[in-house]
């Protein structure tokens, strides 16, 4: 009667055992109020998992090994907000779309302008900055006034960025590059490219730091900078809209904004600006 008994108990030590395994199981994959993960999906449990492309100064780059810039600090302050531990990842910008739709991250915190086509991919937050596209050339350039100026020339921009078609309008000779940085610099060297077009924010960065290049005209049009989360993920996407005003209100954002800029990117002024969709 003792061995049977003490069957007994390992059979139900085993079976409570197994139960607390799938419990732990789903916990991993759907996470659990209260332990950070608020019951949303995320790639890996506890880590708000983000991704830019790391080759966009000041936004998102390597600095002795290590991922800083705008980009990442706020995904970082979001994370803290959302009490998960920050996780920026890299990923090229031209495959950044496709990598936030198979799931290799949780959301894209990499300057991707909120348009209806990507919506049709992504949930999209508020804006987190603003900014606009605008023409750069390299600065003893004086034949190119306004952007109509580089009808047929050679322009540079980045592969799947929104920039992309205002450049194909004006031009077939469309030169492709993974870096803005990149293509401004290809300003400075005589013969390689007539334009750049990109953000007036990284092109004004650009400049502080003594690229030889200047802007053309105005800013063509302004564009809502906003986080990308996967449409089935979307009480994500409503947590980083709570977190994301938080830290707007408390002040965290400015504060990060102006160690990078030296301003406030979402203080401007949209009346009568045409917004990009």
């Amino acid at each position: 009667m003792g061995k049977l008994k003490l069957m007994l108990v390992m059979l139900i030590a085993s079976v409570l055992m197994l139960a607390a395994c799938g419990k732990d199981d789903d916990e991993k994959s759907t996470g659990s109020a209260g332990d950070g993960d608020a019951g949303y999906d995320l790639v890996k449990k506890g880590k708000f998992t983000y991704a830019a492309s790391g080759v966009y100064k000041p936004f998102s780059f390597e600095e002795n090994g290590e991922l800083t810039g705008f980009d990442i600090e706020i995904g970082k302050a979001l994370a803290e907000k959302m009490d998960l531990e920050p996780n920026p990842v890299t990923n090229p910008f031209e495959t950044i779309l496709q990598g936030l739709v198979g799931k290799k991250f949780d959301a894209i915190i990499g300057s991707m302008a909120y348009t209806k086509e990507r919506a049709k991919q992504a949930d999209f937050t508020e804006p987190y900055y603003y900014s606009g596209g605008m023409v750069f050339v390299a600065k003893d350039n004086d034949e190119i006034k306004n952007p109509d100026d580089l009808k047929g020339k050679k322009i540079g921009v980045v592969a799947q960025s929104t920039y992309e078609p205002p450049a194909k309008e004006l031009t077939d000779d469309v030169q492709y590059y993974t870096s803005d940085v990149v293509a401004l610099k290809d300003l400075t060297v005589k013969g390689r490219l007539d334009g750049v077009i990109t953000s007036d924010v990284v092109g004004f960065e650009a400049i502080d730091n003594g690229f030889e290049v200047k802007e053309v005209g105005k800013p063509m049009w302004v564009e809502q900078a906003s986080i990308a989360v996967h449409k089935d993920n979307p009480e994500l996407t409503n947590a980083l809209d709570e977190a994301l005003k938080a830290i707007i209100d408390d002040g965290t954002y400015k504060e990060i904004s102006d160690k990078w800029f030296g301003r406030d990117l979402l203080d401007i002024d949209l009346e009568g600006v045409e917004l990009l969709e």
